[in-house]
């Protein structure tokens, strides 16, 4: 039997002896009071709600009590829909509440997605496929007969929490869960797209899991800069939707500038979960809180906890290292630095010098102290379990009586690193009667191992010491993991071991199995973090995850996803979390943001073919539509995402640069897309609240709009009278742009079935909102096709979906599927990994040049076939498929420093790949091109690679630009595979026409006959001299101006330079902010999106004058 069959089961059980909650009839109550009650009733806080049988929308708007919920309403009357939309748009809440039309009995979610159900219907939907949706511990409140009553899922035993930072107090970092297995699906996906940055401490700090809820300790500042002040937040999220629950202000957190990959691992000791309550420093000399789980409110702060540094729960007591006052580290994690040079010298001495540590135990419930000891400790040493304490004190183990911290034994002296760093520390496990220790120190240098010793629990007494394998990279804790009764180990630290895994017997230390890696693929260094495990798979991460059958001798790997830098990945819940990374690593490839990944599901239905009449549906529009031409296009209007279907950014059309005024302005709310132009008419979409608008160019009046089952993410495309784009509700429209009734929807991607991803309802397979259509000259008669793709990687849920379409009638004319088999030879598409790179498998808006149709750096012929499988290495930058592309895609707008655009075929990743096609294409972000030149924003050549600091000029340059030496920079020297020195290496850029400096962080460019508009926040602060000061109070308040101009709280300016030579024709000061990549321009006039939720249309034509920027910088550079 299968877990879901069990959890299907178990919860069945639970409905026939479910109790009737009665509720006031929705006639006599309040929708509000009917809401409260219903949510009081299932002591819901948070998460995804979802109303069967919605009505005209007004309790399900109310089910919505707070920023931690959203809801979704399903109802199969397409005038209750009609009516509950306009209802909740007046409220200003769609998006966060939305609605769809639906009928059947197969609701449409994933397993394990919703909280809470409510329907005074159920009509055809049977109680287990409720079970299905509901997360462990939701509840259905559904009335029947007349009769409220409430169902909830049992959580079943099958699958675990993790609630310390290696599982639980014992240290053994092995989730006992039978439900965890290769992940093919997600579960959802979250939070910013990535870390801030891969050369100092990482974003994530801690990860724990319990109860159904998801708690980590994140850095939420800007990616711009790292430079920018840091933002540490304590933020809770829903386990299986990943809906954000509420977040806590972390004040004064670790100086977030600390080295590249020095840590600190003991932060990860700072959180721990446990049923309602979380422990937590909230902040760096804080002393330990304990908080409310639902709401993230204070309960109780513990006194005589002041800078604790781990945190374990036993059986309602507490044990806890608390440095007090005491002794300063010689990396002390609360001293201030006054430079970068400065901290990165003290960051290379060790962390833990001996200083005495109490170690406490108290009452979790009251806060009473039980007892307290005075000793060195050494970081992540300390563990507990049954009635004992144990951590190592320098010298020896030491074992202490939990209920009175007298001595128990201590250990004969063992080993510990001297020098041990801030990304290191001990690793002491409890496992039944063993006690398991590794303290970092070479045994054998040159076979690069370290030493596992297995003591008695009992005395104390030495078991067995065998030699270790160093598991995790720059010095990475040792790994040792308890899974079916053996101690493994593996030797995958660097990229030339063996990759055995070591089974050995608790007891006695004899091995019992060993095997090496049963796959062929590039090994790399493993991550800097720690492995985890489950009962049956041993998960190290020598690339991504991989994951490890050790009774089967069996490897699977999964190069496209990793965790954070320290902390890794977590197992629990029966899904795999993968928090932020900053890597660059197979870039075109690898998933982002926030992560939780399930394995396949056995209680959905098989997917079937469905005809495309299912498909397809036709509206009130279809064959009506009045075809408009397309001849004045070509110069002066805009009618797709960034103008043609190149992306070019440039139009023919004139603007007069030294005169705007700022013509009209609309506000629609909301995240704006870039807007489009086309027959007089202005159409921009609405992502959150999943519209599309059309407005007057002209005049600014609104016109239309249409909302959809998802957030629409950029423009349609206007094509001979119709607005046609996707949506993340998985569909593809197409409407009438003269009014914006419907003509045709196609479902493009395979089912129906819906995640929570970025805090609203999406399909699983999304499609972006600005398709691609172009007059197909390989066809006979001309067919105009439709371009789009549905999914989010060719590596999950059964990969993308190409479809072309017919435009006019949404008609399919090819599918083809997109995932992680190579066509030709039905291999995974991981055998092609070229060291750091892999084939692309990510969606994107797609571009086209006539001969290929492009989806990031890769090139489909025109029926939706790729050129080619394999990675195109990145020196190879001649042929005929050059053109412009993003490696993180158009409308990645993070500012991330590993990543930009380039006009040219090829990217290459990893630490020593990402800058190298900056150095050899034409790269920035963003960048415009006409018939022979590049313009762009990008970070001078020195700035690519290993560097804190980040400047920019504006620049021209050709297409195929001539490569010169720009300088030189040290590169490591190796001899025997190991880094003995440095030397210095030439290193090459692109040549450029002219290049300016600029006191603009651009992020919105246009290219016009005469003129290149160049958009963004001010550029506040000199990187270079913040790096050298960073304590002085001009510098603070320069970084914290700048953080503040990256979210739109002070204005922008506008440039505009002539294209020939780069000399300033005008520059503006607005009182708003241009949206990423949100500047057009059309019929004279520009027009653009804000961060604010406005169109504006700036022209010379009339209005109020935009002010004058005189001290605008635009610098030549030799």
């Amino acid at each position: 039997m299968n877990w879901h069959t069990r959890f299907i089961t178990s919860s069945a059980f639970l409905l026939l002896v479910s109790a009737a909650i009665p509720v006031c009839g929705a006639q006599s109550t309040d929708r509000r009071q009917q809401a409260r009650r219903i949510l009081d009733s299932t002591n819901l806080k948070g998460g995804l709600v979802v109303h069967i049988g919605c009505g005209d929308g007004k309790l399900t708007a109310a089910l919505r009590a707070g920023a931690s919920y959203v809801v979704h309403g399903l109802d199969s009357d397409p005038a209750n829909i009609a009516a509950a939309r306009e209802y909740i748009r007046s409220l200003a809440e769609y998006g966060s509440v939305a609605v769809e039309q639906w009928s059947g009995n197969r609701l449409p979610y994933i397993d394990n997605s919703v909280n809470l159900i409510v329907s005074d219907d159920l009509g055809g939907v049977p109680e287990s496929e409720l079970m299905r949706v509901l997360v462990p511990d939701g509840s259905a409140y559904v009335r029947s007969a007349g009769q409220w009553a409430r169902t909830v899922k049992t959580r079943p035993s099958e699958i675990d929490e993790w609630t310390h930072y290696l599982h639980d107090p014992s240290n053994n970092a092995v989730a006992h869960d039978s439900v965890i297995e290769p992940p093919s699906r997600y579960q959802w996906i979250a939070g910013q797209r990535y870390s801030r940055q891969h050369d100092h401490m990482s974003s994530v700090s801690a990860v724990v899991s319990a109860n159904g809820r998801l708690f980590y300790i994140f850095d939420d500042a800007p990616r711009a800069s790292i430079l920018i002040p840091p933002r540490w937040r304590l933020i809770a999220r829903d386990a299986f939707n990943g809906k954000h629950l509420w977040q806590r202000q972390i004040e004064l957190w670790h100086p977030h500038l600390w080295r590249l990959k020095s840590g600190p691992q003991m932060l990860a000791r700072r959180l721990v979960a446990s049923g309602d309550r979380v422990y937590v420093t909230l902040g760096i000399e804080a002393p330990l809180s304990a908080l409310d789980a639902a709401t993230g409110k204070t309960i109780r702060t513990y006194e005589g906890t002041k800078a604790t540094e781990e945190v374990l729960l036993v059986d309602g007591v507490l044990i806890l290292s608390v440095a007090g006052e005491g002794q300063p580290l010689r990396s002390d994690p609360r001293k201030r630095y006054s430079s970068l040079t400065e901290m990165n010298k003290d960051v290379t001495n060790p962390l833990w010098t001996q200083a005495p540590r109490t170690i406490m135990a108290l009452d979790a419930d009251s806060g009473r102290v039980l007892w307290e000891k005075e000793s060195d400790l050494v970081s992540l040493s300390l563990a507990a379990g049954g009635q004992r304490v144990l951590f190592h004190d320098g010298e020896r183990i030491r074992c202490l009586d939990r209920r009175s911290g007298e001595p128990l034994w201590a250990s004969e002296s063992l080993p510990r690193k001297e020098n041990m760093r801030s990304s290191g520390g001990a690793t002491l496990v409890l496992y039944d009667d063993v006690v398991l220790y590794s303290g970092q120190v070479p045994e054998k240098p040159k076979q690069g191992t370290t030493s596992m010793f297995a003591l008695s629990v009992k005395d104390g007494k030495t078991l067995w010491k065998v030699p270790h394998h160093p598991c995790g990279h720059m010095g990475t804790p040792d790994d040792i993991l308890v899974a079916g009764g053996l101690v493994w180990n593996g030797a995958v630290a660097k990229g030339n071991d063996s990759g055995i895994m070591t089974g050995r017997d608790l007891h006695t230390g004899q091995i019992k199995s060993e095997f090496a890696p049963n796959v062929e693929t590039h090994w790399f260094h493993h991550r800097c973090y720690r492995a985890k495990a489950t009962d049956k798979y041993l998960l190290f991460s020598r690339t991504g995850i991989e994951f490890i059958d050790y009774a089967a001798e069996n490897w699977i790997c999964h190069h496209w996803v990793r965790g954070a830098c320290h902390y890794g990945i977590m197992p629990c819940n029966g899904l795999i979390y993968a928090p932020q990374h900053p890597c660059a690593c197979y870039i075109e490839a690898k998933l982002y943001g926030f992560t939780a990944l399930a394995p396949p599901s056995s209680t959905m239905q098989p997917r079937r073919e469905v005809p495309d009449r299912e498909r397809l549906a036709r509206g009130p529009a279809y064959g009506q539509i009045r075809e408009t031409s397309d001849e004045k296009r070509a110069t002066d209007d805009w009618p797709t995402f960034r103008h043609d279907t190149e992306r070019s950014g440039a139009v023919k059309t004139t603007v007069r640069a030294t005169d705007l005024k700022r013509t009209w302005g609309t506000n629609l709310g909301g995240k704006l897309s870039t807007p489009v132009v086309a027959d007089g008419r202005l159409f921009v979409a609405s992502a959150d609240t999943h519209s599309v608008h059309a407005l007057d160019a002209v005049t600014g009046e609104h016109l239309w709009s249409f909302t959809t089952g998802g957030r629409v993410d950029s423009p349609p495309t206007i094509w001979q009278g119709r607005a046609l784009f996707g949506s993340a509700d998985g569909h593809v429209y197409c409407l009438a742009a003269n009014d914006g009734r419907l003509a045709w929807r196609y479902r493009a991607a395979p089912e129906d079935q819906r995640m929570i991803a970025f805090e609203q309802i999406e399909s699983v397979w999304p499609v972006h909102g600005s398709v691609l259509v172009l007059n197909e000259p390989s066809a006979a008669s001309g067919q105009a096709v439709l371009y789009c793709v549905a999914g989010r990687s060719m590596f999950v849920d059964g990969g993308l979906r190409m479809l072309r379409l017919d435009p006019k009638t949404g008609r399919k004319l090819s599918e083809t599927i997109l995932d992680d088999k190579d066509p030709q030879t039905g291999e995974n598409l991981q055998v092609h990994i070229d060291r750091l790179n892999m084939p692309v498998a990510l969606p994107d808006i797609l571009s086209s040049d006539g001969k290929y149709v492009y989806m990031r750096s890769l090139p489909f012929d025109l029926q939706g076939k790729r050129k080619f499988v394999t990675y195109v290495p990145v020196s190879e930058q001649q042929g005929d498929d050059l053109h412009l592309f993003c490696p993180t895609g158009f409308l990645d707008d993070s500012l991330w420093h590993r990543t930009y655009w380039g006009y040219g075929r090829a990217w290459a990743s990893g630490a020593g790949g990402y800058h190298q096609a900056g150095r050899v294409i034409p790269a920035g972000r963003p960048l415009v091109f006409d018939d022979e030149t590049v313009y762009g924003y990008g970070r001078l050549w020195q700035y690519y690679r290993w560097t804190t600091p980040l400047e920019f000029s504006l620049f021209a340059a050709k297409k195929q630009p001539e490569i010169v030496k720009a300088g030189t920079e040290r590169k490591a020297v190796k001899k025997s595979g190991k880094r003995v020195g440095t030397r210095p290496a030439p290193v090459t850029r692109f040549a450029q026409d002219w290049s300016d400096d600029i006191s603009v962080q651009v992020t919105s460019m246009v290219l016009t006959d005469g003129a290149l508009f160049a958009a963004g926040p001010p550029d506040v602060a000199d990187e270079e001299a913040a790096v050298k000061t960073l304590l002085d109070p001009e510098t603070q308040k320069k970084l914290a101006e700048q953080s503040a101009a990256f979210e739109g709280k002070r204005g922008a300016l506008l440039l505009a330079v002539s294209p020939d030579d780069g000399n300033k024709l005008a520059a503006y000061r607005l009182d708003f902010v241009p949206r990423f990549d949100g500047l057009i321009a059309a019929n004279g006039r520009l027009y653009v999106s804000t961060l604010e939720g406005d169109v504006l249309c700036l022209s010379s034509v009339k209005g109020r004058p935009l002010a004058q920027a005189e001290d605008a910088v635009v610098a030549a550079r030799q």
